[in-house]
């Protein structure tokens, strides 16, 4: 007879249907773990077609308890503006010698900034960084007289969202590691983001629905509920 492992015995008794609050969630996902610290991650559906210019959800929100990762940044400045991004924590900075190091495939960064003045130069690197989501943009504050700032949100948890074509956002909000407060403080953080980046163009019910899973777990519908303003 085949031996019932643990995690099966909990995903035959998972309700697919049952709505949970965040907290019953991360403790379902607990249940669960691995081995390995997993990222917690979150799944919001929104009422979106981002096909159409005035309906297109993006932004940078800042995790309150951090992600947990270290966050590799590459900075396109010169002069004082590069020392004061590497005194900040940048991992690359760089001009010209650092836009050669990205077209030559050099770009395992979580995070590319750039001072206005050196957009001539990321300019060309336009169809390297933007099918990445890596593209150095002033609406996102990675394109900035303070780069120092930039890079120092990137690597205390500040974290980018973007919704897809079906109109779902995914993002991290930590490791199952965090504490429960920890986790419910950046759900709380980036839901209230996405709620806020509400564009225009959308029609009907905005936030529809949202899972919340980890790296190995299962999906968990999270009541809509918890999120505010949805």
């Amino acid at each position: 007879m085949t031996k019932i492992t643990k995690k099966a015995k909990v995903l035959a008794a998972l309700d697919r249907e049952k709505l949970y609050t965040v907290e019953e969630a991360l403790a379902v996902l607990r249940e669960y773990k691995t081995k390995f610290d997993e990222t917690v991650e979150v799944a919001m559906n929104l009422g979106v077609d981002p096909r159409h210019a005035d309906q297109m959800v993006r932004g940078m929100v800042s995790l309150p308890s951090g992600t947990g990762k270290d966050v590799k940044v590459a900075v396109f400045a010169r002069g004082d503006n590069a020392e004061k991004a590497l005194a900040a924590g940048a991992d690359k900075v760089g001009a010209e010698d650092l836009m050669e190091d990205m077209l030559a495939g050099n770009l395992d960064y979580g995070r590319v900034i750039a001072s206005p003045d050196m957009m001539g130069v990321v300019g060309r690197l336009g169809k390297i960084l933007g099918p990445k989501g890596l593209m150095p943009n002033p609406k996102l504050g990675t394109v900035t007289p303070n780069v120092a700032q930039a890079v120092k949100d990137a690597k205390s948890g500040q974290v980018e969202y973007r919704v897809e074509k079906q109109g779902i956002i995914h993002s991290g909000i930590g490791k199952l590691s965090f504490t429960d407060d920890a986790l419910k403080a950046n759900f709380k953080a980036l839901t209230e983001a996405v709620v806020k980046s509400k564009p225009a163009g959308a029609k009907g019910k905005y936030v529809r629905k949202v899972t919340m899973t980890s790296s190995m777990g299962p999906g968990l519908k999270v009541d809509l509920s918890e999120v505010e303003g949805a």
